[in-house]
């Protein structure tokens, strides 16, 4: 992180905390000493959320190649018995 305003701080220096953000610089900004926010780039924002909606997906992908690989039909297990057997914790 390159630099941090305090709040009162940070509502002077708007615009350079901005263009910061734009050239790849997050921004802290606290209050009483405390990080409260940050401030980024758009670009970054939207490689977060586009890492993170991958994640999601790639858990069912992860589940539909775990229940090929291991063939959980052939194992004889009903799963409305396990899920009844955790719910009452035995």
């Amino acid at each position: 992180m390159s630099e941090g305003y305090d709040l009162a701080e940070a509502r002077v220096r708007f615009a350079e905390i901005v263009h910061d953000a734009e050239q790849g610089k997050p921004v802290q900004i606290t209050r009483r000493g405390k990080p409260v926010a940050i401030v980024l780039s758009l670009r970054e924002y939207q490689r977060l959320r586009s890492e993170n909606l991958s994640e999601n997906l790639g858990f069912g992908a992860t589940l539909a190649e775990f229940r090929q690989k291991y063939q959980i039909q052939a194992l004889d297990i009903n799963p409305d018995q396990v899920f009844n057997q955790v719910r009452v914790g035995s």
